[in-house]
């Protein structure tokens, strides 16, 4: 193993005491690890500035990201790195932690687990393009989520798969979801929850306001439009995994499709998908 990055959020692990802990265990299993904390703001694209431009010039020579704090600060480092070819291990020092592979109480096995070895998961990610007219105003990827919504009033979107309307809906928005996302602000919109490893894109309403508005998964080849109606006097806004808000006109057009672009994520661990669903909603097996 070549190197070992680790990846802390500041305001998570603080005076980075967990991550040097865990460099020091990696030490002294003969891994060499270097610190690159995660900055407080970023797009998550690792083409930013500080902090992400650092991170980024570290995975030519890495083996293994390994990132501390909650599902955000995993899903920044994940961003980061997908493309390259560089698992991401999740130490859980935030709330749900649905991406985090281990609980902080369980960072010492951490050396053991790298040194002999560790599976890598793969996950779908997104393409998100937004026209308005013929021009594409701007293109981004997810690895949870593209939320379509208004500010404060309802905003009214059609939905199309492959270019059939999907559902025509008025109200607080609609997330397109990859199965890593459907644990997030979908799940808590009233989707369906899909294993991770799974390849299909999920739609669902937030807050329609008619009662034939459902969730939907789609296969992964699908091409997911989405065609904002008339703004109600409201600024209406589409959001890539949580990043900055980009506003929304009528008529603007979204289109989200499967991407080339792959998020690894290592596994130490043969616990099951089902299970740490059970636990982190509070329901343990």
């Amino acid at each position: 193993m070549k190197k070992v990055v680790l990846c802390p959020n500041a305001s998570r692990d603080v005076n980075f005491e967990t991550s040097r802990e865990v460099g020091r265990l990696l030490g002294g299993s003969g891994i060499q690890s270097v610190l690159c904390p995660l900055p407080d703001f970023d797009d998550g694209r690792g083409t930013g500035s500080g902090g992400y431009a650092e991170l980024v010039a570290r995975l030519a020579d890495a083996d293994v990201i390994i990132a501390f704090g909650g599902d955000g600060t995993i899903l920044r480092t994940a961003r980061a790195a997908a493309g390259y070819g560089v698992p991401v291990l999740g130490v859980n020092l935030g709330g749900k932690g649905f991406m985090a592979e281990i609980e902080r109480g369980g960072i010492g096995v951490i050396p053991g687990a790298l040194a002999g070895g560790f599976g890598a998961e793969s996950r779908m990610m997104l393409d998100v393009e937004l026209r308005r007219g013929e021009k594409v105003m701007c293109e981004d990827f997810a690895l949870n989520d593209v939320v379509i919504g208004g500010m404060t009033k309802v905003v009214d979107i059609t939905l199309y798969g492959d270019g059939n309307v999907i559902s025509e809906l008025s109200g607080d928005g609609a997330v397109i979801a990859t199965p890593t996302g459907s644990t997030a602000y979908s799940l808590s919109a009233g989707g369906p929850i899909v294993e991770p490893s799974a390849r299909n894109i999920l739609i669902t309403p937030v807050c329609a306001h008619m009662l034939k508005a459902r969730p939907f998964v789609l296969a992964s080849e699908r091409l997911v439009s989405a065609r904002l109606g008339k703004v109600r006097q409201n600024p209406a806004y589409m959001s890539v995994d949580g990043c900055d808000y980009v506003e929304l006109r009528a008529g603007d057009i979204i289109n989200v499709r499967e991407s080339k672009k792959k998020a690894l994520f290592a596994r130490l661990s043969g616990s099951s998908f089902y299970r740490k669903v059970s636990e982190k909603l509070g329901e343990p097996m």
